[in-house]
């Protein structure tokens, strides 16, 4: 194998595809990128088996072949190279070996045969449609901070994606939940979507996806099977295997009777809870909102190191209520509301909260209370 490009293009490639690579591996080749040069190209590709990312970049092929390299090492080398530097490589076949040409650097490298690299096999994938790039960041950016990192319940550690059909039209729809709090997020579903199987994306499938959006004006192709999910941006391929497990049937928990009504300005709320909340402790962090006649008080006990109180005037005219969160987790929430109100259905002490943007948005929040 003998190829030649620009450092900025091999290194754009190496940072999308190296970050899947596990950086200790019980398995040697799985700490390898692939690379293949045919047809004025070299093609990338790295796997920790249940994610996969290609790429391809343009490049001069003096000799078409293929061999893997290890990816972090291989990384580094071409981030230190100058800017505008041509990068070889070059690959005899007979020593295990691959040299790599820079200006005046050469670096000698072990490579593994192509013949061990493991291919994930993606199979027939039935669904596949289109989604701009901004939707699909806004899916992932307002549901991600809801994943579960609880191992023990693999089903809630990613999002569920499907599509429902909401007043006789169909959604794509986005929800995660780690039992304190739950996401979800719609939009009305891209032509191809309809019927695809409700799948569990996982959170390193995601957080990549996620990386890889960086043309927001773009769009990026998906495809479905109830096993693995495809997602393409123009030159880069990643693919991963699917959560085997059933998503909770998180409908049962959106209240849907929560009769008390709450708004606040979304910032200065925010702001007053961080405020108060720097004085709990980190396993408690618990946030006491009393409301009634148009002011909630909020107030954080710390038995150690003291108590904080703040006043905040807000739209509520129901019947007074004192209620707990999680501080951390509300300011979460916030933090997604695209407005700069927020809206709050309260039921009673001990149920959840409904949080949005105002009425019929498209994301909704639920929270669980605390005992404060």
């Amino acid at each position: 194998m003998k190829v030649t490009l620009e450092r900025g293009a091999l290194l754009k490639s190496l940072s999308h595809v190296h970050r899947v690579v596990e950086r200790r591996n019980t398995i040697p080749i799985l700490s390898n990128v692939l690379l293949q040069a045919k047809d004025g190209a070299l093609s990338l590709k790295a796997t920790d088996l249940d994610l996969e990312i290609t790429e391809s970049v343009a490049a001069d092929v003096g000799q078409a072949g293929a061999t893997t390299l290890p990816a972090h090492t291989l990384y580094d080398i071409v981030r230190k190279l100058p800017d505008g530097a041509q990068v070889s490589l070059e690959s005899t076949g007979d020593t295990g070996q691959l040299l790599l040409r820079s200006g005046r650097s050469r670096f000698t490298l072990q490579s593994l045969p192509e013949s061990d690299f493991p291919d994930l096999n993606a199979g027939d994938l039935t669904h596949r449609f289109a989604l701009a790039a901004a939707d699909l960041k806004k899916l992932i950016d307002k549901t991600q901070f809801a994943i579960s990192t609880e191992e023990t319940r693999y089903y809630l550690n990613g999002i569920y994606m499907h599509t429902t059909e909401v007043d006789g039209h169909v959604m794509l729809r986005a929800v995660a939940t780690d039992g304190h709090r739950l996401a979800r997020v719609e939009l009305p579903a891209p032509q191809g979507s309809a019927g695809m199987p409700g799948v569990i994306v996982p959170r390193k499938a995601v957080a990549e996806v996620q990386k890889l959006v960086e043309d927001l004006g773009a769009e990026v192709m998906i495809e479905m099977s109830t096993t693995k999910a495809r997602f393409t941006f123009g030159p880069v391929v990643l693919t991963s295997k699917l959560i085997d497990g059933t998503f909770p049937d998180y409908a049962r928990v959106i209240p849907t009777g929560n009769d008390k009504r709450l708004t606040v300005d979304c910032a200065p709320f925010a702001a007053a809870v961080d405020r108060v909340s720097t004085i709990s402790s980190e396993r408690g962090r618990a946030v006491k909102m009393a409301l009634g006649d148009g002011r909630l008080t909020l107030t954080v006990t710390n038995p150690d190191s003291g108590s904080a109180t703040e006043e905040l005037e807000v739209d509520y005219d129901a019947a007074p209520i004192e209620i707990g969160f999680n501080a951390r987790y509300l300011l979460d929430i916030t933090n997604q509301l695209d407005s700069d109100t927020a809206l709050f259905k309260l039921a009673d002490p001990g149920s959840p909260t409904v949080i949005q943007d105002r009425d019929g948005a498209a994301a909704l929040y639920v929270l669980m209370p605390m005992r404060v």
